[in-house]
């Protein structure tokens, strides 16, 4: 039996999914995460199988002694020595266009995924430090490096390009990138195995959560996503403003005297859900949108009708849709979401079954029995991919 590390670090954080794998069957043994990595405060936690979160606060100064703390832990029940473990995956956001799957963890890769910083300049270098961490600890462990942007890497020109100068893509490598490419490609694969059309199947999946994005994907590859050079593009999100008029932010900063980072902190930070009503956490936006406040309304409105916009220009791009399908967040849990978006899409043929849209966090078909076009929810696994991909390269 193989024992697979699964770690998604975070500037200031560490999550971490410990596998067990027989053949082809993971089972998930433990999960845990590091907080507040070299700030006052931190802490690292640990939930083996169904028992209770145990949590222990510790100095944490460095993403290394982060991982230390996780083994110590993982040595309290999962693991009896850490050469038990076969091998270590990461999540790592942006992969550019060297890297369209996952690879293990070399010299070279490193180095590609340093280069990188400058396109996910919050992400990369933690998940450097994570790598950098491991090979410290456990030189003699395979490593593996999953990328967000991988999945998207089968898109056409004609949907990564952006209308600038040639020079802007071929020097300094601005294109559509996308992101959530892990979860997108684990819902897609579920979704096939429920219509059973794998090889030829058009659907749209829907990763909504404080984060959102929406994806095409085409007998099992992706055509065009949402999010674009950066995760600011898409849909409408918790603190993310999405899609805005490109000289929006120029104006912000000309007439407002604001500057680059007070901008880059706005549109990130200050807007989406959050900007328009003071909640971002769509439990909060829900709550008050059923007790009619105006600004909540709104938001919702909003929201929902920027995913709606997105799913029917990507039916008109697929030359129609077979299923929908909602994960993430929001889409697995926010049934009110799922009933407004379905209920303006009712024109394609989709039939919203009230009570299994209800369901929350389950993989649950929420279209009735003869909907021309299914709608599931299916629960997102970005960590068994990454493990399933590491067991794999390893």
């Amino acid at each position: 039996m193989d024992k697979i590390l699964v770690l998604n670090s975070g500037s200031s954080s560490l999550k971490y999914q410990l596998f067990n794998v027989d053949g082809d069957k993971y089972e998930a043994v433990a999960k845990g995460l590091a907080e507040r990595i070299g700030i006052d405060g931190s802490f690292v936690s640990i939930k083996i199988g169904d028992g209770d979160k145990v949590i222990k606060e510790v100095a944490l100064a460095s993403h290394q002694e982060a991982i230390k703390e996780v083994f110590d832990l993982l040595l309290q029940g999962p693991l009896t020595s850490l050469k038990e473990l076969s091998g270590v995956g990461h999540r790592i956001v942006h992969g550019g266009e060297y890297f369209d799957r996952s690879v293990l963890v070399t010299d070279e890769v490193i180095d590609r995924i340093a280069e990188l910083c400058t396109l996910a300049p919050l992400h990369n270098p933690a998940a450097l430090l994570g790598i950098k961490a491991v090979k410290s600890l456990l030189p003699d462990v395979p490593q593996v490096v999953a990328f967000d942007t991988a999945f998207h890497q089968t898109m056409q020109p004609e949907a990564y390009m952006y209308a600038l100068p040639k020079e802007q893509y071929t020097k300094y490598k601005i294109r559509r990138y996308g992101a959530h490419g892990t979860s997108h490609q684990f819902v897609a694969r579920e979704a096939n195995k429920l219509i059973g059309n794998p090889e030829h199947s058009k659907i749209i999946t829907c990763h909504i959560g404080n984060g959102a994005s929406i994806t095409a994907v085409k007998d099992g590859k992706c055509m065009d996503t949402s999010m674009g050079f950066t995760p600011l593009a898409g849909v409408v999100m918790g603190t993310r403003s999405g899609d805005v008029d490109p000289f929006v932010p120029l104006y912000i900063m000309k007439s407002q005297n604001k500057t680059i980072e007070e901008v880059d902190n706005l549109l990130n930070k200050q807007s989406g859900m959050f900007g328009l009503c003071g909640y971002s956490d769509n439990r909060d936006v829900e709550t008050r949108y059923f007790a009619g406040e105006h600004d909540a309304i709104v938001a919702m409105q909003v929201y929902c009708y920027s995913i709606v916009k997105y799913i029917g220009a990507y039916t008109a791009s697929m030359g129609g849709v077979d299923a929908i399908v909602f994960t993430g967040g929001v889409g697995e849990n926010g049934s009110e979401v799922r009933k407004l978006v379905c209920e303006r899409l009712a024109f394609m043929g989709i039939e919203l079954d009230e009570e299994a849209n209800k369901l929350r966090g389950k993989t649950v078909e929420i279209s009735k029995p003869g909907s021309k076009v299914r709608v599931f929810v299916i629960p997102t696994n970005e960590e068994l991919v990454i493990a399933q991909d590491t067991k794999k390269l390893i």
